[in-house]
């Protein structure tokens, strides 16, 4: 017999044994997917090792993407970040989400290495990173280059969200695969919930009564 709680009938435990068959479908269904993408064949050669520019110590310098991997890592995760400089303020959705990140990212890094990049400046990204309390994140500027475009973080109507992770292999770097569904249509009653994978928001929501709603996060909150 599985768990039981204080109290409950047995409608709702039927029920919930259901459920619960469905919860280990989807997670049967999760590693199946990421299976799948494990064994994509090899992406596109990145078409040029773009130049970034970060901030040190209010003085700015310029950065490749192939020194954007950490020493020993071959495994590159760039967050396209909406924060370009016709933006008074960074996007709502995206900031919550790079909290979480910022958090996590002494874990991620003993696998991969993070980057976030937004159109903005290098020292307004670092002013704002500061001011956000991200120790851990590194922000980088993609003003000069060509890689939003090119890996669509920014469109014909300015920055978009976007996460592309790339491979090394010895001397050349390929796109491995990158945050397609946030750029497709949602279901009806959805948006497209392309990066619900790195929210812990939505997902806790998820596990709720009430649901997600028609929640969106800010950047602060009375």
């Amino acid at each position: 017999m599985g768990l039981t709680f204080p109290n409950e009938s047995a409608e709702y435990r039927a029920a919930r044994e259901r459920l619960l068959a469905r919860e280990i479908e989807l997670r049967r269904l999760t590693e199946a997917v990421a299976r799948e993408r494990r064994a994509l064949p090899p992406g596109g050669a990145v078409p040029e090792d773009y130049v970034f520019e970060v901030a040190v110590d209010g003085a700015t310098k310029q950065v490749r993407l192939s020194q954007l991997f950490a020493p020993g890592k071959d495994t590159l995760a760039i967050y396209s970040y909406m924060f370009g400089p016709e933006r008074e303020r960074p996007c709502n959705m995206c900031t919550p989400l790079l909290d979480g990140l910022n958090a996590a990212e002494p874990n991620i890094r003993q696998r991969l290495s993070l980057v976030v990049v937004a159109e903005s400046p290098a020292t307004r990204l670092a002013a704002f990173a500061a001011e956000r309390g991200w120790r851990n994140l590194r922000l980088v500027s993609a003003a000069g280059n060509h890689y939003n475009r090119d890996y669509h973080g920014k469109d014909a109507h300015g920055d978009t969200t976007m996460l592309n992770v790339f491979r090394r292999e010895g001397a050349t770097l390929r796109h491995f695969w990158g945050t397609e569904m946030a750029h497709t249509e949602g279901d009806p009653g959805q948006d497209h919930r392309g990066l619900d994978p790195l929210s812990p928001i939505f997902a806790m929501f998820d596990l709720t009564p009430e649901g997600r709603g028609d929640f969106y996060t800010k950047l602060s909150y009375p």
